[in-house]
């Protein structure tokens, strides 16, 4: 049995952040509508994989965290219901420190909830109030420790460097903070700048130079407190990887559900990409549709959908796969792609005289220069 994941996505939160270009909305919640519209995708999701069992589902948003505990032991309840799943099933929702009642952590783990990815960003308020964040310092601290005590033993500290007027020691004191919470996982991301947000339409100023140094300095501090990169801003201690986005780095299909969520499912006819409609009250209205046919664009929940041409599998193939801190093997590529291996090798050699990658007949691997400079890695292959 073919092991998939499935993403689901919770499309409201508190306040759009100006960074932020996800699909995310302030207004319009209506928690119990959108619960039955998530069912009855999940349905019409059942019907078109086959031979498939779930190994992870990621709840992301938006901020999940706004919704009840009881909503999600109603969703999950119905995904097994639905899907065969894993034994050692990954289950992870991003939680906002400043959209968390504590009490429910109980409630979310009792629901199928195991693994917390909590989008602190900073430790610092100063830092918190120029990324339009609506948490403190102190309340990301309390959330980290009220879901230790709930009993949730896998957390992810969500943080981001680069940051408008952020010095190397600013960088270095929310890296140390994150590592004495001793959390399993870090994500630790730099600051972009993405079109159709608040940040780019008024950028603020950052000093690319101070981020450099931190990027160097940072990774260090994290290597040095027990944490393995193995992705360009994942950390983890042992065995503690998030599985569901390995899942997504290596190319692996994956089911969607709910407003704007994307998925990819590998058929007969080729690898194809869709995604579910992505206004929240036009997803619901999708409720009284039906499907045309068990394909994802017979689904009467998809926005578009259309099979990846043999260029596009191999763009989005290394967009995933070079990501993470492993070799890319001659075999993988082959059979997820259908490239060929010996222009592909061509493509490489100048890449490899520029010291961004090691090269032999059989595999790849870029080096720190490679992360580095990934975007330029990606547009030479």
């Amino acid at each position: 049995m073919k092991d998939i994941a499935l993403y689901i996505h919770f499309p409201w939160c508190v306040r759009k952040c100006p960074y932020c270009d996800f699909n995310s909305h302030e207004a319009g919640r209506d928690e119990a509508a959108y619960l039955q519209a998530l069912l009855k995708d999940l349905e019409y999701e059942a019907q078109m994989w086959q031979g498939v069992q779930i190994k992870s589902i990621f709840i992301g948003g938006g901020t999940p965290s706004l919704a009840s505990g009881q909503f999600y032991q109603t969703l999950l309840a119905a995904v097994k219901d639905s899907f065969p799943v894993t034994h050692d099933l990954e289950v992870t929702m991003e939680a906002n420190p400043g959209a968390l009642e504590y009490d429910r952590f109980e409630a979310y783990l009792a629901a199928g909830i195991n693994r917390l990815s909590m989008g602190v960003q900073s430790f610092q308020d100063e830092k918190l109030h120029a990324l339009g964040r609506v948490h403190s310092s102190q309340q990301a601290a309390k959330a980290f420790e009220e879901a230790r005590k709930a009993g949730f033993k896998r957390i992810n500290l969500d943080l981001m460097f680069g940051l408008p007027d952020q010095s190397l020691e600013d960088g270095l004191y929310d890296l140390q903070t994150a590592i004495d919470f001793n959390p399993d996982h870090l994500s630790w991301y730099q600051l972009t700048i993405e079109p159709n947000t608040a940040f780019y339409a008024q950028p603020p100023k950052l000093d690319l130079e101070v981020s450099h140094d931190l990027w160097e300095q940072g990774r260090a501090l994290i290597h040095s407190a027990g944490f393995k990169q193995y992705e360009v801003s994942a950390y983890a201690k042992p065995n503690q990887e998030c599985r569901h986005n390995v899942h997504y780095w290596q190319f692996g299909d994956y089911a969607a559900i709910g407003a704007g969520a994307h998925g990819k499912q590998t058929r007969d006819d080729g690898v194809w990409r869709y995604h579910k409609t992505r206004l929240p009250a036009h997803y619901l209205k999708r409720l009284d549709r039906v499907a045309t046919s068990a394909t994802p664009n017979g689904h009467p929940f998809t926005g578009q959908a259309h099979v990846l041409t043999r260029e596009d599998r191999e763009f989005e193939y290394f967009l995933n796969h070079l990501r993470l801190i492993k070799p890319v093997q001659k075999h993988d590529y082959e059979s997820k792609t259908a490239g060929d291996w010996s222009v592909l090798l061509e493509k490489m050699k100048p890449l490899e005289s520029l010291g961004y990658l090691t090269l032999n007949e059989n595999s790849f691997q870029l080096t720190d220069d490679g992360f580095a400079f990934l975007d330029e890695v990606l547009t030479r292959l």
